[in-house]
């Protein structure tokens, strides 16, 4: 079955650790073309994450990190760099397997609307507004004032609409999520975030932001962080994912939830799933609970269905 990976930190692991190669099979590697092949993901989303151990981060950082993705990820020949609709039909006729570019926060564009146009240019289709704390368009999840958009932001939201870049709301505090309902005409998605019903954490979305998503033909990636899908255990089984798809199904959204991992981003792991080429360990888990299309409806099909709708043509 092909699959679709949501977020990754990959880039952010290569930009630090110079030496790490994209084309081996390292233990340092969450995400590597051997594992990936493994699994038979068939489109990876590579996020643009500017770490807290970067002093002063600026746009420089980003373009760095844009050249790392060239360098080390699509410049393998079985890699393709997906920017529009036709390029995913396009890996649909090949083995290649497919490569979206997405920005996780927005600080390094210190407001500075004509970086989002460059980044657009440049290939990324998918925006996260902030990361856990505050930035010059809104304040994170994690920001304790709990505040929404700045008047910048809010004019940062029209701007990246018509542009056509997609808008990912993990990490975004709840205040900034209503305030975006409210002035994001288009479909968003969540990459990398779970179901706060069954996991009160505040990464995690409530049911009315996950009704909500579906009201709007988004999406919502189901991620691997142990504490997002049950801070009671000290090991996290596959079966806790497979809780989470069970809520967000019967709240209606069965065609509008896949996967974001967040490996390499995490250093805890689920058990039987260390790494982006365990997805099989997943895919048999789910062939016990649901039937095969909607199997494959959850591992590629609604992703796939999501971004041929919103990339450019």
């Amino acid at each position: 079955m092909k699959i679709v990976d949501g977020h990754c930190d990959a880039l952010t692991k290569l930009y630090q650790q110079t030496k790490l190669d994209f084309n081996q099979d390292v233990l340092e590697l969450d995400v590597s073309f051997p594992k990936l092949q493994k699994a038979g993901v068939k489109v990876q989303f590579f996020a643009i994450y500017l770490s807290e151990s970067i002093p002063n981060p600026s746009f420089d950082h980003i373009l760095q990190m844009i050249d790392i993705f060239h360098q080390k990820v699509t410049s393998h020949p079985q890699m393709r760099f997906i920017q529009s609709a036709s390029d995913w039909l396009a890996i649909e006729q090949t083995e290649e397997i497919g490569a979206v570019l997405t920005l996780e926060g927005m600080d390094a564009l210190a407001g500075n609307f004509t970086y989002l146009h460059i980044l657009y240019h440049l290939g990324v289709r998918c925006a996260g507004v902030t990361w856990n704390y505050a930035n010059w368009a809104a304040d994170g999840i994690m920001e304790q004032r709990k505040g929404g958009f700045t008047k910048k932001g809010k004019l940062m939201l029209k701007e990246i609409e018509s542009m056509g870049i997609i808008v990912d709301v993990s990490h975004l505090s709840v205040a900034g999520f209503w305030e975006l309902v409210e002035l994001y005409k288009k479909p968003f998605i969540a990459s990398h975030s779970n179901a706060y019903h069954l996991c009160p954490h505040p990464r995690n979305l409530s049911d009315d932001q996950i009704k909500t998503i579906i009201q709007c033909k988004g999406l919502m990636g189901i991620t691997f962080v142990p504490y997002f899908l049950d801070n009671a255990k000290s090991t996290v089984q596959i079966s806790s994912i497979l809780k989470h798809i069970d809520h967000i199904c019967a709240l209606g959204g069965e065609s509008h939830v896949g996967f974001g991992s967040d490996f390499d981003g995490i250093e805890q792991w689920v058990k039987d799933l260390r790494h982006v080429g365990d997805y099989g360990n997943i895919i048999e888990a789910l062939c016990k609970n649901y039937t095969e299309s909607q199997v494959e409806a959850f591992l590629y099909g609604n992703w796939r269905n999501f971004m041929l709708r919103n990339l450019p043509k």
